[in-house]
Formats: structure tokens, C-alpha cells, sequence
């Protein structure tokens, strides 16, 4: 009778352990939506939800200069309504750890490639984006 109880209490164990995986998953994978979908439809309000108040982005400028800023305030400032932008994107992969999540993005347009490198936290039951580093990567040109 033990070794029933011990069997049915593992696969409880793991059942409820594997839905919050996959509920987990589901979060992350509905954050950086919001981000590749807001920034493809040129709509902040969708990318807004991405990302927590505070989330910073950092990155290599073109002239090889650390820049650090807040990214949302970024994004506010530089995203303009209009027609979507000619881009594909992917999640390439994703992985959770407790409450802590990474993701990695790739944004493709006709020239050149962003990588981006998301980090998530799951802040009162829901997952947002608290940090991005990216790299532009160039295309070679077409002849």
C-alpha cells in the first residue's frame, strides 16, 4: 500500500511540476511576443507589456561605445506608428530556472541580423523583461 501511495504521490509531484513548466514556458514565450510583435507592428503599447518599468538595455554603439539605457523610455521615444516592419523574427531558444528565465531572439531584415539576449524575471505571477543586450550583425551585400 506504501509503494501505491509513494507512486501516485511522484506522479502527482511531477504532473503538477511539468504543468508549471509548461505554464512557465507559456509566460516567457507570450513576453518576448510582445516585444517581436510591438516591434514589428511599430506598436509600443503591445511592446510596453514586454517589459518590467525598470528593464535596462545595453548595448556596443556604432562607434564602439558602451551605452546603457532604460529600454522602455528608449523604445518610447524612438518607436513611431506606421506600417509594419519588413522583418522576420524567431525565438531561437528559451530557458527557465525557477524564477529566472533567458530567451534569445533573432530579428531578421534585409541587411542585417539583431541578437538579441533577453533576461526574465516572474514578478507577481508574470514574466517580464528586465534586461536586453543585443548585436547588430551585417549582411554581406547582395550583388
Amino acid at each position: 500500500m506504501t509503494r501505491i501511495f509513494l507512486a501516485f504521490a511522484t506522479l502527482f509531484t511531477f504532473g503538477n511540476l511539468a504543468a508549471q513548466n509548461a505554464q512557465d514556458y507559456a509566460g516567457v514565450q507570450q513576453a518576448v511576443r510582445y516585444y517581436l510583435d510591438g516591434g514589428t507592428n511599430n506598436d509600443f503599447a503591445t511592446l510596453e507589456k514586454a517589459f518590467h518599468p525598470e528593464a535596462s538595455m545595453q548595448f556596443i554603439n556604432g562607434e564602439g561605445e558602451h551605452v546603457s539605457v532604460n529600454a522602455v523610455e528608449f523604445f518610447r521615444k524612438g518607436m513611431k506608428p506606421g506600417p509594419p516592419s519588413k522583418r522576420q523574427t524567431r525565438v531561437s531558444s528559451i530557458e527557465i530556472n525557477g524564477n529566472a528565465a533567458s530567451a534569445r531572439l533573432e530579428i531578421d531584415y534585409p541587411t542585417f541580423r539583431f541578437i538579441d539576449y533577453m533576461n526574465l524575471l516572474k514578478i507577481d505571477g508574470e514574466w517580464k523583461i528586465v534586461s536586453k543586450i543585443f548585436f547588430r550583425e551585417m549582411r554581406p551585400k547582395q550583388e
